[in-house]
């Protein structure tokens, strides 16, 4: 049994007890959500939503937040006595499965 979710404007394919990183959804570390559930199969039978499944459910927990790798930058522009050096680091997520249900 599988379902595949959107969470954060991204995809993901997810099954029970799993964990992933995702974007920062706005909730604080051991609340519980719902995500829009765009597809899920169980016992080949495969439910498809247009775009998104009403009848099913997956229910993820948020287990802690975290910050993604670095990401560095630098710009330079040739005989302008130009240069800039950036970084860049993503606030994420870690979240669990809890539940998948077709309902």
């Amino acid at each position: 049994m599988f379902a595949i979710i959107s969470v954060g404007n991204r995809q993901f394919k997810v099954t029970q007890d799993l964990e992933f990183l995702t974007e920062k959804t706005g909730k604080n570390a051991g609340e519980t959500f719902d995500a829009k559930v765009l597809l899920f199969a169980e016992n080949n039978k495969v439910h498809i939503g247009s775009p998104e499944l009403k009848s099913a459910k997956v229910s993820l927990k948020v287990i802690e937040d975290v910050k993604g790798e670095k990401v560095h930058g630098y710009v330079y522009k040739k005989r302008k006595n130009y240069q800039k050096t950036w970084g860049h680091r993503q606030k994420l997520q870690k979240v669990k499965v809890v539940s998948l249900s077709a309902v």
